[in-house]
């Protein structure tokens, strides 16, 4: 019985081994998540208020590198349009590594910077949860750290 038991356990368990993922509907996901992204630097580069809030959730909250929290989309918005005006600059904005939580959810860690008009190079990182809603990628929350080290 304990026999049966186990083979009908492993038997189940190596199904899943038998079928590969669908590498096409994971490469639009990882391809949306990069879009939206480059959507995100872009509205705030361009400082397009209705494109950045099509793609911003409506719980979406940010933590900058001062360390100040913004919470909500209006919060939010306002403080990335302000810290724009207030830091100009060319922003670049690099995803290096995309984690799944599910199919509807991800971590998408990002080099972040800000070419400054005198030359300098202010280097950070940038961490998005997004979520899938609506038929499409949204930003839930970012995380932007500045590193004390190189």
């Amino acid at each position: 019985m304990k026999n049966k038991f186990l083979f009908i356990l492993l038997t189940f368990m190596a199904i899943p081994l038998l079928y590969p993922q669908d590498t096409n509907s994971n490469n639009e996901l990882i391809q949306g998540i990069y879009a939206l992204v480059d959507t995100y630097a872009q509205a705030r580069e361009t400082k397009d208020t209705i494109m950045l809030e099509s793609i911003l959730a409506t719980d979406v909250d940010q933590l900058v590198s001062s360390g100040k929290w913004r919470k909500g989309k209006k919060e939010s918005m306002k403080g990335m349009l302000e810290s724009s005006a207030n830091n100009p600059g060319t922003r670049t904005l690099k995803i290096e590594k995309i984690r799944f939580l599910d199919p509807g959810y991800a971590i998408a860690d990002a080099r972040y910077q800000i070419q400054n008009a005198d030359g300098t190079v202010k280097k950070m990182w940038s961490t998005f949860i997004v979520v899938y809603e609506q038929d499409r990628w949204k930003i839930t929350a970012i995380r932007n750290m500045l590193p004390t080290r190189p």
